[in-house]
């Protein structure tokens, strides 16, 4: 990027005189330099505010700032630091008129979601996409101004916890094709009720632009219902038949899943390189957004062969005969599940959960992780390993469904010590819980002391 720092004070409502060029915007005080526009950000923990002359001996350009600092450097001052890195990472992806900007967002799914629409759209366009979980209101902003010249298309990842999160992503973004992949429960904390998450999340369509695709989870009993004569509503699912792009005659084996997908523009075999009905649902959202822009079903499904799991979901491992699936980064009742079907999906032995507690559920806390307890009940899984205080629910009602092998724990260490001497040749192991557990201290401790 390069703006000239005038042009910059000028987007945020503000006057500086300065010739400098700027190709750099960041929130770290220790990632600056010379051209950098600094953004002094206050968080939970910290008030960046606090270390502008650090920032200024470290070489900064400049800064923007609420509150009054004392340094040598010019300084842009707004009412609120945060709300101006929205609002000039909109002023800049505004300067790409012919951009084609998809925004995701969903309960769960949308990073596996973008990943895919990515691996589509790159078939056709050069493509840039948010990387790792830069979905909010400061991770967004570093993903636009990432944008350059040739981009041709810009793939959105958009997340929220409360209402409004979303409306200010999309109104900043502009994007001119969205995809809304389910309403779960995660955050029903904040939101209320899954009409609340419902609410929020059709927040999207506040900034897409009118005539725009607007691709919905026909299979979800509230994206269903949408109807709105101002976007191109287009509904993929596999059991709705009504859907405008369905998938059929579905088939997982060797870590792969096949599909036929059945869409106005003629059908097509389409094979993933992972497993889960989930991730057929992740896919034809891909294929959809991927049909507005036309790209060819031949491209779609060479697309959709190059997609590899991000970070860790559904990331799959082998140590010896023994296979573990990593799927750590989040965890919702429907997660969980999905988890499960696809542990009984790889594995040809003994079937092994970890699952850990499902955070920001409020109320619902008990109800969700019984009803996942439940499930590993009736899905026949042969070991169940259970961490967290919450997940003490899912234990139990997973053994008054008649599951044997439940164990609980509170500690990492122990969980894994524990598994370690169950383990066996021909087991599959697979981890899942909310990110804030972080359940991959536990599959690092087991990989450390089984690799030989």
């Amino acid at each position: 990027m390069e703006l000239q720092l005038t042009e910059i004070a000028s987007a945020l409502g503000s006057r500086l005189q300065s010739d400098k060029i700027i190709t750099k915007i960041s929130t770290d005080s220790r990632d600056v330099d010379e051209n950098t526009l600094f953004f002094a950000i206050k968080g939970e923990r910290f008030d960046a505010h606090d270390f502008a002359k650090q920032v200024e001996e470290n070489g900064v350009a400049a800064l923007v700032c609420h509150k009054k600092v004392d340094v040598s450097c010019p300084v842009i001052y707004v009412d609120d630091t945060k709300k101006a890195l929205l609002q000039l990472s909109s002023y800049y992806r505004n300067k790409f008129e012919d951009l084609i900007l998809i925004g995701i967002t969903g309960s769960v799914g949308k990073t596996t979601t973008k990943e895919m629409i990515a691996c589509v759209m790159e078939q056709k366009y050069k493509t840039l996409k948010t990387e790792g979980n830069f979905n909010n209101e400061i991770g967004m902003p570093k993903t636009l101004f990432r944008l350059e010249k040739d981009i041709e298309c810009a793939v959105i990842e958009m997340g929220m916890s409360e209402f409004g999160e979303i409306s200010a992503l999309t109104n900043a973004a502009h994007p001119n094709g969205a995809v809304i992949s389910n309403i779960g429960v995660s955050h029903i904390e904040n939101l209320g009720s899954r009409d609340g998450i419902f609410k929020a999340k059709m927040e999207m369509t506040e900034g897409l632009k009118k005539g725009s695709p607007l691709i919905l989870n026909g299979d979800d009993d509230k994206l269903s219902t949408v109807e709105n004569p101002d976007f191109n509503v287009i509904f993929y699912g596999i059991e709705n038949e009504k859907c405008d792009v369905r998938a059929t005659d579905i088939t997982e084996h060797d870590l792969h899943t096949d599909f036929t997908v059945i869409c106005k523009e003629g059908k097509q075999k389409i094979t993933l390189p992972t497993v889960g009905i989930h991730n057929v649902y992740n896919a034809l959202a891909a294929i959809s957004i991927g049909m507005c822009f036309g790209v060819s079903l031949d491209s779609v499904a060479n697309g959709l062969e190059q997609y590899v799991p991000s970070g860790m979901r559904q990331r799959i491992k082998k140590i010896g005969n023994i296979t573990f699936i990593e799927d750590c980064y989040n965890a919702s009742p429907d997660s969980q599940k999905a988890a499960l079907n696809s542990l009984c999906t790889v594995a040809t032995g003994r079937k092994i959960a970890v699952l850990g507690d499902m955070l920001e559920l409020g109320s619902y806390t008990e109800t969700a992780h019984r009803t996942v307890g439940e499930y590993a009940a009736q899905k026949n899984i042969d070991f169940l390993y259970t961490l967290g205080e919450s997940s003490k629910y899912m234990a139990d009602s997973a053994k008054k469904c008649g599951l044997k092998n439940v164990f609980e724990y509170n500690d990492k260490e122990c969980l894994a010590n524990d598994l370690i001497s169950e383990l066996k040749d021909g087991d599959t192991v697979i981890f899942k819980a909310s990110r804030g557990m972080k359940l991959e201290e536990v599959f690092n401790i087991i990989y450390k002391r089984t690799v030989k």
